[in-house]
């Protein structure tokens, strides 16, 4: 045989060999991207990113025509930016973060985010598959959000210090704490006494750095994650609030998916909401023992002055956001 028809034969194979590659290859690029978006360090210690983690490997596993990718640490724009993409079809498919970034869009949505309101994990639970939850979740789809998923924040948010010790009440006036840029946390850290400062999660870190902030406030997991015990010394368990998570995913691609693609979107973020779950008294602790591993002091504080100051906060946010009927069944809620 002639190098030439070694040569051609050898073409040939090779054509041959792509043109069977061809459909598989087509099929894959043909997949529908899930693209689920987070604020948070790609780190298996923090709530959203187990969540995302979880349900990314649960819908790669159980869909031949979706293919899951985690986009976290804002990696698809600031939580806002993205939840409003996410209307138009636009961008991440599904966010996964604190509700309390969706007041901006359903102003209801405020009632979970109230200060000192919680009475604990099974307390959160029960309202957020109950009634409450139900009628937040219908609101949002008018909006063009679809919940599938009510998840915990490993851990009450607390209080976190550069460089001023707070072991009382009092300890805390003035001092600008970055939270979250929505009338309820504002309103709840003022009546602490502190000087809410809305921010950016994003840029947390630096305005710590350069003194913008005298601290902020998150859970142990979220602050162990982001490693912020490099420029942060203290942590005074506040436990102000408890700041619940949600899965929330574009309506406008929930409705391009088929039947069963939706089936197993649904499925992944049960799964994903019934292990967060599952870990968050736990994750809270480790986080704690781990900050403290890490030098930082971590403070028990009298919180009978702030709850005796939030109880008036609850009932005039609640009121604000007409959500009174809300705020009632949440305290009727055992």
């Amino acid at each position: 045989m002639s190098r030439r028809t070694m040569l051609y034969g050898f073409v040939a194979a090779a054509a041959l060999a792509a043109a069977l590659a061809a459909p598989g290859d087509a099929a894959a690029q043909a997949k529908k991207q899930v693209k689920l978006s987070h604020a948070t360090a790609a780190d298996l210690g923090n709530d959203n990113h187990m969540v995302a983690w979880v349900m990314k490997n649960y819908i790669n596993e159980y869909s031949d025509t979706l293919d899951a990718r985690i986009y976290a640490a804002n990696a698809l724009g600031e939580e806002r930016a993205v939840v409003e993409g996410m209307q138009l079809g636009a961008g991440a498919t599904c966010h996964i973060g604190g509700t309390a970034i969706h007041n901006n869009f359903v102003r209801r949505m405020g009632v979970l985010d109230l200060p000192f309101m919680w009475k604990g994990y099974d307390h959160a639970h029960a309202v957020l598959d109950g009634p409450v939850g139900q009628a937040l979740a219908k609101e949002y789809e008018g909006r063009g959000i679809k919940v599938l998923g009510w998840q915990d924040s490993w851990g009450y948010r607390n209080v976190v210090t550069s460089k001023k010790e707070i072991k009382t009440a009092a300890d805390l006036k003035g001092l600008k704490i970055r939270t979250i840029q929505t009338p309820t946390y504002v309103a709840a850290l003022n009546a602490m006494g502190a000087s809410a400062t809305p921010m950016a999660f994003g840029e947390v870190y630096t305005a710590l750095q350069t003194g913008v902030l005298d601290g902020f406030e998150h859970a142990p997991p979220v602050v162990l994650t982001g490693k912020y015990y490099e420029i942060a010394k203290y942590v005074t368990l506040t436990g102000h609030l408890f700041g619940p998570t949600v899965t929330a995913c574009s309506m406008k691609e929930w409705q391009g998916y088929t039947e069963k693609e939706r089936g197993v979107l649904a499925a992944a973020a049960k799964m994903a909401q019934d292990v967060n779950r599952n870990l968050s008294a736990q994750r809270d602790a480790e986080a704690l023992e781990a900050l403290k591993g890490r030098g930082m002091i971590v403070n028990q504080i009298d919180k009978q002055p702030f709850i005796a100051a939030a109880a008036p906060v609850q009932d005039d946010l609640a009121k604000q956001i007409g959500a009174e009927d809300l705020l009632r069944t949440i305290r009727a809620t055992k």
